[in-house]
């Protein structure tokens, strides 16, 4: 459906994604509801909307937003309207109604054309006539650069982003290299655009075409984790994208080293092509973390060997030869790795390391890459452990990541640094901690570099030990305790080639903590989901669905995909009753005591957290970023508002207009997992 005519009043308006929802009145004088994104957008607005209407199952009918065009006000009413909603500074509804007056059908004319006619109206002066007209004509600029950029498949929840970066002459920047748009919006579609560059002229063996295949060509490779490529190969992948000369591509390289946007390090007898930011991350890392192993050990404490034996005693625990090694080395060295599988003993190191520094007031403290690993930090060690987001507060710095790797951050104050699961600390994030780190602090890692490397670019753990720059202690033997698990013995024979179906290589007295159900039937994979979820495990054990058990899926759609398996297990776990709140949102329904996930980072939600059981201490708080997880607590229907505990304590308020940040938990994406990192 097409509608034209004008917004009314907002309803909501998210400010992060320009998602909106208004009252609009058509030509025919219609009035209606409208959802979807609308960046720009004012009240008093002229727009033509493409869209359905659709029935929301609170709020009826309303008209669903796919795109849509701003234009000029199309009669005096309507232009009046638009001025009198305060949209140009300095005109209100008085002075709106004189400049009508003044000029009625002429007035569009006016501002566009004659805008120094307008001190024609008494209050306003010549140079604030001008004024108004130029703030009048940019904003007509920005209301044409949402449909602009529609034909390159950037949707308008992303225009603004690029209107903001390019500026008011976004759009003939773009119409004279529409190439600008990979740089400027992450993760466009750069066939999309070099198809219309194309068409539009842009020559086959342009430079900014062949620049753009470049850029292009090296993100690709950052989203499989590489920081940078082998130039031989990089060139062979451009020439098969472009259909270009390769003279051309290196020629074409030469100039984007020269500006600085890529960086050819030779290695030996072979060339490496970096994108900018990637390589001076490395390079930043590199020589941070020189400097810190080699600077005065300023912590060395004297008589360490015997504080470990007395650590170990006083915690009733024999500890292993290299146990005791890994943690010597630490007073030995400002940078220690340790590594080691799970059940190697890596969790007992971290709390005699602590022990032995609070012993002689020095400040030890633990951190890690997700949300989760920090919880379970302070779970064995009962200290208060942080993800490296927070301690380095830096979550609004890591959404723009590409441009931000000299931005200053707050400095850790610390004796001893503990970084736990370092496997999943990627270039950018250990940028900032090595700049983070004063000269003398020691730096420990502790991780297992045959976990899944980071969601981000670089494998620091694994390239770190094979650097052999630092002491680096690899525990391989498995306590009797943890060779119970078949879970810890079978990820070890995992890493070994060694198939666990079948095999009998546990302790008599093992737990019956690992199953393998090989089943290729989707209903019955789903009968053995659901009833694994409800309550069949609790033979083996205490586990409870929301304390303990998370369902991971490679997928989110079919019926084995996180959407249908959502709807399952929360109909299974947490079924609707008479008494219990509800507030349905799409195509979903939220439920008290639903798991929920944040699914995008909003840096100025309140939360609370209540610290002791008389409800009088807390701790207040902004930020919920993507990937924590909570039970919804409460939906309150009068105050429109959905309260969400979250797994480390703290309490949320969600408006109703703001629950497309949430979505359920009950089963997640192994991808989602695997980024639950705050």
């Amino acid at each position: 459906m097409e509608l034209e005519g004008q917004i009314e009043e907002f309803i909501y308006q998210n400010d992060s994604n320009n998602y909106t929802i208004a009252i609009f009145t058509t030509m025919e004088d219609e009035t209606l509801t409208v959802v979807g994104y609308l960046p720009f957008i004012e009240v008093g607005d002229s727009l033509k909307l493409f869209g359905k209407m659709v029935t929301h199952q609170d709020y009826g009918e309303q008209f669903k937003i796919d795109s849509f065009e701003k234009m000029m006000p199309q009669t005096v009413e309507s232009l009046s309207k638009y001025l009198a909603s305060g949209t140009i500074k300095g005109i209100g509804p008085a002075t709106a109604k004189k400049i009508i007056a003044k000029f009625g059908d002429e007035t569009l004319q006016i501002f566009q054309a004659s805008p120094k006619r307008l001190a024609e109206v008494k209050g306003i002066t010549e140079e604030r006539a001008i004024e108004i007209g130029e703030e009048f004509n940019e904003k007509w600029e920005v209301w044409q650069i949402v449909s602009f950029l529609e034909k390159f498949g950037i949707g308008a929840n992303n225009a603004k982003k690029v209107y903001d970066t390019l500026g008011k002459n976004a759009i003939e920047k773009i119409a004279e290299n529409p190439y600008v748009l990979v740089d400027v919006a992450y993760g466009v579609d750069f066939n999309k655009i070099d198809k219309i560059a194309l068409q539009i002229g842009i020559a086959q063996d342009s430079d900014d075409r062949i620049k753009s295949g470049i850029k292009y060509a090296l993100l690709v490779s950052s989203y499989n984790g590489h920081t940078c490529v082998i130039q031989e190969n990089l060139v062979q992948y451009v020439e098969q994208i472009l259909q270009v000369h390769p003279e051309q591509i290196m020629d074409n390289m030469v100039a984007l080293s020269m500006q600085e946007e890529i960086v050819i390090e030779k290695r030996e007898d072979t060339d490496w092509v970096y994108l900018y930011p990637f390589y001076k991350a490395e390079k930043n890392i590199c020589n941070r973390l020189a400097l810190l192993n080699e600077c005065q050990n300023a912590k060395f404490i004297k008589g360490f060997e015997k504080e470990i034996e007395k650590q170990g005693t006083k915690m009733s625990i024999e500890l292993s030869e290299k146990q005791f090694e890994a943690i010597s080395q630490v007073n030995e060295n400002n940078i220690s790795i340790i590594t080691g599988g799970p059940g190697t003993g890596k969790t007992t190191i971290i709390k005699c390391l602590i022990e032995i520094y609070k012993a002689h007031q020095k400040k030890i403290v633990l951190c890690a890459p997700t949300g989760r690993a920090a919880k379970r930090m302070y779970e064995m060690t009962g200290e208060d452990a942080k993800t490296i987001h927070r301690l380095l507060e830096i979550a609004k710095v890591e959404d723009d990541k590409l441009r931000s790797i000299d931005n200053e951050i707050s400095p850790i104050d610390a004796d001893v640094l503990v970084i736990d699961e370092m496997s999943m600390v990627d270039v950018f994030l250990m940028n900032y901690i090595v700049k983070a780190v004063y000269l003398g602090t020691k730096l420990v890692f502790v991780g297992d570099v045959n976990q899944l490397p980071s969601v981000g670019p670089g494998n620091i753990l694994k390239d770190l030990i094979e650097s052999e720059k630092f002491a680096t202690i690899a525990l391989d033997k498995i306590f009797r305790q943890a060779a119970k698990s078949k879970i810890i013995v079978n990820s070890h024979n995992v890493n070994k080639g060694i198939s666990f179906v079948g095999k009998k290589d546990y302790e008599e007295d093992s737990e019956e903590d690992f199953f393998y159900i090989n089943e290729v039937n989707i209903d019955k994979i789903l009968y053995q989901i659901t009833s694994l979820s409800n309550g069949r495990l609790k033979n083996y054990g205490d586990y409870d669905f929301l304390e303990n058990i998370q369902i991971l899926t490679p997928t989110r759609k079919g019926r084995l995909g996180t959407k249908e398996l959502n709807k399952t297990l929360q109909n299974s776990l947490n079924p609707k009753t008479e008494d219990m709140q509800c507030k349905p949102y799409g195509e979903i329904e939220f439920r008290e005591g639903d798991r929920v996930m944040q699914i995008k980072n909003n840096y100025d939600i309140y939360w609370e957290k209540h610290l002791g059981l008389e409800d009088v201490k807390k701790e207040y708080g902004s930020g919920v970023f993507n990937g924590e997880l909570g039970i919804i607590s409460r939906i309150n229907l009068v105050d429109k508002n959905i309260e969400v505990e979250f797994d480390d304590g703290k309490i949320a308020w969600y408006a109703f207009s703001e629950l497309d940040q949430l979505e359920h938990a009950y089963a997640i994406t192994i991808h989602k997992a695997q980024r639950k990192r705050v």
